[in-house]
């Protein structure tokens, strides 16, 4: 009998190997280094949605009355204060106005109103702080914990712990901004030094090519039974001169992995992102159909809305089919008038179509979850870097503020209708300026939500004990079940 790392090397390493040995129903991709949950979990998937650029808590979640009173008058923080730019004009009031919601009448701003409808299932953090306000860096700090590249991404992190759910799609999938990365692109989903099968795969739903490079071009017809049995004859060679003199690298592993998770995605993949399967009610939901949706009067950039409900639909997707952990990014790093959330120039131009179609896509997917029966154990982040001034830049736009801005969680295992920490009358700082809540309480939270203790998934790197956490993070248990 031969192995069947064996048999793919010895065929060549090829795609068609690869696939063959796949059909024949080879061994699983994996489960995770955690044998077992260090306590009963509370979900199995999870959902972040990443508003690039920072968005603003001022606008959208975070109300203050003080700042519609003191509107247009000299801004007076009470200390000094080191503006990223030059955004230290007068207090500058909300852009839209805010309205109670939900039985548990919690104020949004009239821009994110389509969350209303679900806004009883949503746990709101209002004293969030960062460490710095460059995207970059805390971009970084959000994304995998630490504000330096070099890093894993918290997806990452989870598909080492935990593993997968399903051996023909990826655990961990990233959907970008259809106009382009964010900033540091892929190195936010990186698995850094995890092993390389944990990183993110990028899919581009509603592209002529969601993932790159699945399918051979289809006009190569040098691509022949013979030149293809060359070619993987000449791979498996070099695979095998390369492990002998590399023992313990898992570089070709994870390539040899991924060849294999490849080849699986073929038949998987095309069905998990045809969304014409899906019935007109739901791609309406979504926003897909602006036309056909009660929002379609008040969206005045429908690009917005189809691009943000494409990828919450097809997270939906995925994540019923066994997908652990979708990313969805909203914003790049490029363009002007920008097309992101880092609005110092116009906050009612930049966050309107923006904040619009996030409101709808993520109103959707929590409806279409909950009635799928999903919800309970799918747990939804919402986040950006940093937050934004409550004083104005220029007479329409805001400053980067690091020191505090919102996240708000929902879905499995969170409690829903409540708000947890406060900040200050201008929505400056923290309230509780000795207690704030960091991105490792909400790494941590969301790891105890998975039934993993955050201490304890750790990977020794050059004689440290790396965690997600680094040396910090608190379960947030005032917003759980």
């Amino acid at each position: 009998m031969i192995n069947r790392r064996d048999f793919l090397w010895q065929s060549g390493g090829g795609l068609g190997g690869i696939a063959l040995s796949s059909l024949l129903g080879g061994e699983a991709q994996g489960g995770g280094v955690l044998q077992e949950a260090h306590h009963q979990p509370k979900a199995k998937r999870v959902i972040q949605l990443f508003m690039a650029g920072a968005a603003s808590h001022l606008d959208l979640f975070d109300y203050k009355p003080e700042l519609v009173k003191r509107h247009g008058e000299k801004s007076d923080f009470g200390e000094h204060v080191e503006a990223f730019q030059n955004g230290l004009g007068p207090w500058k009031k909300p852009v839209w106005d805010f309205g109670p919601y939900g039985s548990c009448g919690k104020l949004l701003g009239e821009t994110v109103s389509p969350l209303g409808e679900v806004v009883d299932e949503m746990a709101f953090i209002h004293n969030m702080t960062g460490k710095t306000g460059v995207h970059s860096q805390a971009t970084y700090l959000q994304a995998t914990g630490f504000d330096r590249p070099g890093f894993p991404g918290m997806g990452s992190w989870v598909s080492y712990g935990l593993g997968s759910l399903n051996d023909n799609l990826p655990t961990f999938v990233v959907l970008p901004d259809h106009r382009g990365y964010a900033s540091n692109g892929p190195k936010n989903w990186a698995s850094a030094f995890l092993p390389t099968v944990h990183q993110g795969t990028i899919i581009r739903p509603g592209t002529s090519e969601p993932i790159t490079h699945l399918f051979p071009y289809k006009g190569a017809k040098y691509l022949t039974p013979q030149a293809e049995k060359d070619a993987g004859s000449l791979l498996g060679k070099l695979n095998r001169e390369y492990a002998e003199q590399r023992v313990g690298d898992s570089r070709l592993e994870a390539r040899i992995q991924s060849y294999e998770l490849a080849a699986r995605m073929q038949l998987a993949a095309p069905e998990a992102l045809d969304l014409s399967r899906e019935p007109d009610y739901i791609k309406s939901m979504y926003g897909l159909s602006p036309d056909g949706t009660k929002w379609a009067k008040e969206i005045n950039w429908k690009e917005e809305a189809d691009a943000f409900g494409r990828k919450c639909l097809s997270a939906r997707r995925l994540l019923e089919r066994g997908v652990k952990f979708v990313q969805i990014w909203s914003g790049n790093d490029n363009g002007f008038p920008r097309r992101n959330w880092d609005s110092h120039e116009d906050i009612e131009r930049e966050h309107g179509p923006l904040s619009r179609g996030m409101a709808i896509g993520t109103a959707a997917l929590i409806k279409d979850l909950k009635q799928r029966g999903m919800l309970e154990d799918t747990v939804i982040l919402w986040t950006t870097e940093f937050g934004r001034m409550p004083s104005t830049q220029g007479s329409k736009g805001r400053d980067h503020n690091p020191h505090v801005f919102t996240n708000w969680l929902a879905g499995g295992g969170v409690r829903g209708g409540v708000t947890h920490g406060e900040s200050d009358e201008w929505g400056y700082k923290p309230a509780d300026r000795k207690n704030p809540t960091q991105v490792y309480d909400i790494h941590a939270t969301i790891l105890h939500l998975l039934g993993i203790d955050h201490e304890k998934l750790v990977f020794r790197k050059d004689s440290i004990d790396r965690r997600l956490t680094d040396v910090h993070g608190k379960v947030i248990q005032e917003i759980l079940t």
